[in-house]
């Protein structure tokens, strides 16, 4: 496999120090310029990648329910629609527009940077930007509430097995379902309760990220809610891509939430846990610090496929 394929759909690769999430919607007229950038993602990772091997740049691309017939021409994967608002008591998980997704990952945020500019420029018309978040690793993967994210994140082969899909959809073999949320926190109202009380709510100690013993009854951590167990005790695992971003000079502080799953109701149970309650009534403690303001679902194709969809020179 060539360096260029794997810059590309590399879904579960390491977390790199910086990433943008760039979601576009494509304009009336545009699609067949979007399908030719989508299609031709690897000839623009390739100058760069060369150039800077030391940057780990990979991009993933996403392709939203709305125009996936028209972009790919293919049947739709199984399970691919648009995001579903969840709607709680006292908090909502609503959904945007978007009909792209780009994930872009370097240990360089200015080799980001160019990427996402020549990918823009290539792009010109056809898209409207829907949302452009910059993340950064912070700390020893640390978000922005002190904690150490992504704990639960499946390694080697058991990241495969929870992340790409196999026999069960063979036209879509090797792709994933992707979920995309944006999250803002008010750091001072978090950082007022102490320490104690913030593990309870997320359910693992602060300093070592061990997780602490899950409720027998009544409100449960957020470790706990976004856990998906089976009747028989089977969990099932999702990779979870977070990043914070945020700028201090504006009161902004956040987490960009980014999960691939081979199963999109795993993601959806967990959000209907959280956000709704189990029981239903008591919601996930974490949302009273935690404002959902975008929710998208994408469909991420085995990089061959997304090269498929070039128009012929």
């Amino acid at each position: 496999m060539s360096e260029t394929t794997e810059a590309v759909q590399a879904l579960t690769t390491p977390l790199t120090a910086n990433a943008v999430f760039l979601v576009v919607s494509v304009v009336p007229g545009g699609i067949d310029s979007a399908r030719d950038v989508v299609g031709g993602l690897a000839d623009t990772l390739k100058a760069l990648t060369f150039r800077f091997p030391e940057a780990m740049l990979t991009c993933t691309v996403g392709i939203g329910n709305r125009i996936w017939a028209e972009l790919t021409g293919l049947p739709a994967p199984a399970q691919l629609r648009d995001f579903t608002p969840v709607i709680g008591a006292v908090h909502r998980a609503p959904a945007t527009p978007g009909d792209l997704l780009f994930h872009i990952r370097a240990e360089r945020a200015d080799v980001c940077f160019e990427f996402e500019r020549q990918l823009l420029e290539a792009f010109g018309d056809a898209v409207t930007v829907e949302d452009e978040t910059v993340g950064f690793r912070s700390f020893d993967r640390r978000d922005l509430l002190g904690f150490v994210d992504g704990t639960a994140n499946p390694v080697g082969p058991d990241a495969d097995d929870a992340v790409l899909i196999g026999a069960e959809e063979p036209a879509h073999a090797g792709g994933t379902y992707v979920v995309t949320q944006k999250y803002l926190h008010p750091l001072a109202s978090w950082r007022a309760l102490p320490t104690e009380v913030q593990e309870a709510i997320i359910g693992r100690t602060k300093l070592e990220g061990l997780e602490l013993d899950d409720a027998e009854q009544g409100q449960k951590s957020h470790k706990t809610l976004a856990t998906i167990t089976d009747e028989d005790g089977t969990e099932h695992d999702i990779q979870r891509d977070n990043m914070p971003f945020g700028r201090p000079g504006h009161g902004e502080f956040g987490t960009y939430f980014l999960g691939y799953s081979r199963d999109l109701s795993v993601i959806q149970k967990m959000l209907e846990r959280m956000f709704i309650g189990d029981p239903p009534g008591m919601h996930d403690r974490l949302l009273d610090f935690s404002t959902a303001l975008t929710g998208s679902v994408f469909f991420a194709p085995r990089a061959d496929v997304l090269a498929s969809f070039r128009s012929p020179v």
